[in-house]
């Protein structure tokens, strides 16, 4: 099994030498598949320094354009039979990619997430009105996805390959979570509904003087993606 890891960048100078550290440090036979939405601290160049290692497929964009769009990207690039999204910020430890690949590897699933909310190992005491506001938008996606997810909005998603064949994303920013949920929900492989599981990860949440870039209103706009992909797209 090759698998792919997805990194979508943003301004993560600080942290994107640590990240490849880790992920590279994980037993898998593996690619690392990095997209710079437009990074002005100096990110891009630290890229540019990175090429032509052979782990690495970089991918630049010109204009920032958010998440979802650089995951576009990547998974465009990405070459392996299982994906993987992983976040360049250190909220997420490449150290349980086993833990999450582990119902794959097995056969029991299609789609993996991790969720931040369902006996997580280890999980930093955080804002409550952001766990708050995760929790409403897992319960209206569950409510049109007829699925039992605890946290649909974590960054810790895994496909097989054939999976995202069947999706066509649109969602630039934050948007992705919500419609990638929508659509694999829809998904049907030899004539059965995907097998999506969920496991315990541990969540080292950064506060917004930190770092942290999603806001009240992408999840505003959360509700709307939730709607809009699971009755209109």
């Amino acid at each position: 099994m090759k698998l792919s890891v997805v990194i979508p960048v943003f301004n993560e100078v600080h942290t994107l030498p640590e990240i490849l550290k880790r992920v590279r440090a994980t037993p898998f036979d593996k690619e690392i598949v990095l997209v710079d939405d437009c990074s002005r601290d100096g990110t891009r160049e630290l890229l540019r320094g990175l090429e032509g290692a052979p782990d690495l497929r970089i991918a630049y964009h010109d204009v920032n354009q958010g998440k979802g769009a650089a995951l576009r990207t990547g998974f465009q690039l990405a070459g392996g039979d299982v994906i993987l999204v992983q976040d360049a910020d250190l909220e997420y430890d490449p150290a349980e990619y086993p833990v999450l690949l582990e119902p794959i590897e097995k056969g029991m699933a299609d789609v993996v997430y991790g969720s931040r909310f369902k006996g997580s190992r280890m999980s930093r005491v955080h804002l409550y009105w952001h766990q708050a506001a995760n929790n409403l938008l897992t319960w209206v996606s569950n409510m049109f996805t007829n699925l039992n997810l605890t946290d649909m909005e974590t960054c810790y998603k895994v496909f097989k390959r054939e999976v995202l064949a069947e999706i066509r994303l649109k969602s630039n920013r934050f948007g992705f979570e919500p419609e990638i949920t929508a659509k694999v929900a829809k998904v049907r492989l030899n004539g059965r509904r995907v097998r999506i599981y969920e496991v315990p990860i541990s969540y080292y949440g950064r506060d917004y003087a930190e770092g942290k870039k999603i806001g009240w209103k992408d999840g505003i706009a959360a509700l709307w993606h939730i709607v809009r992909f699971n009755l209109f797209d």
